[in-house]
C-alpha cells in the first residue's frame, strides 16, 4: 500500500524530529569535558542519524522530497546551557524529550524497534544523571527508592483512610443535619461505606492491571527485539552501563555476556532499559482488596456511634471520633511530608471540619421527608 499525503507528512515530521535529536546530541558531545561522556553522546546521535535515514528513504521511495533542516532554537538554547553550565543541567530536559519521542511513535508501524531505541536512550540519559550526581546524593537516592516499596504501600494505606474519614463524615454530618432519625444516617453511612470502598476497590483494580498490561506487552516487545536483533539490544545495554560509569570495553564485555544467556538478558533488559522489575508487577487484587480495607477502616469511623446509641449523643460522639481520627491521619501524613505533627494533625481536623460543616449546613437547608 502505497503512503498518502498524511503519511509523507508524518515521515518528514520523524525525519526532523530525528535531525534535531541528532544535532542535539552533537551539541551535548562539543560542549562535555568527559571523553567518556563524549562517546556515549557521540554514540546516541549516530543512532539518531540512523533513525533519521530510515525516514528519508522512506520519503525518497516514496518519490517525496527530504526537507532541509536548520538548527531548531531549542537545540541552540540546551547547547548554549550545556556550554556555560555543563551538560548535566540539560539532561533531564533531554530525557523528556526521549519519553516524547517514544510516545510520538506509538501505533506507527514504520517505526518498528525505534520506541525500544528511544527508551533505551532515555535509560541511558537518566544512568548518566545519577553518576553525574555522585557521592552520598547518589547513596541516599538509593537508599529512598529502597524504600518505595514499603513507604509507597504504607502512605497509600493512610491516604486510603483519610479519603474514608473525610467521605463518609461528611455525608454522615449531612444526613444527620437534615434532621433525620438516626436508624437512616446509620442506613447513609453505611452505604457510603460500602459504595466508598467499593469504588475505590474497583479503580484500584483497573489502575494496577492496566498498568501491569502494558509492563507485560512492554516486556513481550522486548522479548521479541532480544530475539530479532539480539546486537542492538547489547549495543544499548553497553550504552546505559557506560553512561553508569563503566569503561566501554568493559561495559561491551558485560553487555555480550548478559545477552548470550537468554534466561537473564530479558530480566537485565527490562530492568535496565523499562525501570521494571517483572518479579513485582503487582497484583490487582491484592490492590484493590488493600483499597477497600483502608477506605471502610476511615469510613466505619463516625459510623460506629450510631451502631450503639441515638439522638444527640451519637451525633456529637460520632464528630469527636471523626476529629481525633482526622487528627491521628494528618498525625501520620506528617511522616510522608516531613511537617509538624501536631501542625499536620489540626490541618487535617480543619479541613474535614469544614468539609462536615458545609454537608451539614446543606442538610439544614434542605431537610429531609420520610
Amino acid at each position: 500500500m502505497n503512503p498518502d499525503n498524511q503519511d509523507l507528512k508524518r515521515y518528514a515530521a520523524n525525519y526532523l524530529r530525528e535531525q534535531d535529536g541528532m544535532a542535539l546530541y552533537r551539541a551535548l558531545a562539543a560542549a562535555e569535558k568527559s571523553k567518556d561522556r563524549v562517546r556515549i553522546f557521540e554514540q546516541l546521535a549516530v543512532a539518531e542519524e540512523k533513525h533519521a535515514a530510515r525516514w528519508a528513504n522512506l520519503l525518497r521511495k516514496s518519490g517525496a522530497t527530504v526537507p532541509a533542516y536548520r538548527t531548531s532554537v531549542r537545540v541552540a538554547v540546551l547547547g548554549w546551557i550545556a556550554r556555560r553550565l555543563g551538560t548535566e543541567h540539560v539532561l533531564p530536559v533531554v530525557s523528556g524529550f526521549e519519553s516524547s519521542a517514544q510516545d510520538e511513535y506509538a501505533g506507527q508501524t514504520e517505526a518498528t524497534g525505534i520506541p525500544a531505541e528511544e527508551r533505551g536512550h532515555r535509560r541511558t540519559l537518566n544512568a548518566m544523571q545519577t553518576q553525574t550526581e555522585g557521592g552520598s546524593e547518589s547513596i541516599l537516592k538509593v537508599e529512598r527508592w529502597h524504600r518505595t516499596s514499603y513507604g509507597g504501600t504504607l502512605r497509600a494505606a493512610v491516604f486510603g483512610v483519610n479519603d474514608g474519614l473525610v467521605s463518609n463524615f461528611s455525608l454522615v454530618m449531612g444526613v444527620a443535619g437534615a434532621n433525620a432519625d438516626s436508624q437512616f444516617v446509620l442506613l447513609a453511612g453505611v452505604a457510603g461505606l460500602l459504595a466508598g470502598a467499593s469504588s475505590m476497590a474497583a479503580g484500584e483494580y483497573v489502575s494496577v492491571k492496566s498498568q501491569r498490561e502494558l509492563y507485560e506487552q512492554q516486556i513481550a516487545l522486548e522479548r521479541q527485539e532480544l530475539e530479532m536483533a539480539p546486537e542492538e539490544e547489547a549495543a544499548e545495554l553497553a550504552l546505559i552501563y557506560q553512561a553508569k560509569g563503566i569503561p566501554a570495553a568493559q561495559a561491551e564485555e558485560l553487555a555480550a555476556r548478559i545477552i548470550s544467556n537468554p534466561a537473564t538478558a530479558l530480566d537485565t533488559l527490562a530492568r535496565e532499559e523499562l525501570g521494571l522489575d517483572p518479579t513485582t508487577l503487582g497484583s490487582p487484587w491484592l490492590a484493590a482488596g488493600s483499597s477497600f480495607v483502608a477506605f471502610a477502616a476511615g469510613a466505619i469511623v463516625p459510623v460506629v456511634p450510631y451502631l450503639i446509641i441515638t439522638g444527640d449523643t451519637a451525633f456529637l460522639l460520632s464528630a469527636a471520633m471523626s476529629a481525633i481520627g482526622l487528627f491521628a491521619v494528618g498525625a501520620a501524613i506528617s511522616v510522608f511530608t516531613a511537617r509538624n505533627l501536631v501542625a499536620s494533625g489540626l490541618r487535617m481536623v480543619g479541613i474535614g471540619a469544614l468539609a462536615a460543616a458545609a454537608t451539614y449546613f446543606i442538610g439544614r437547608l434542605l431537610g429531609v421527608s420520610v
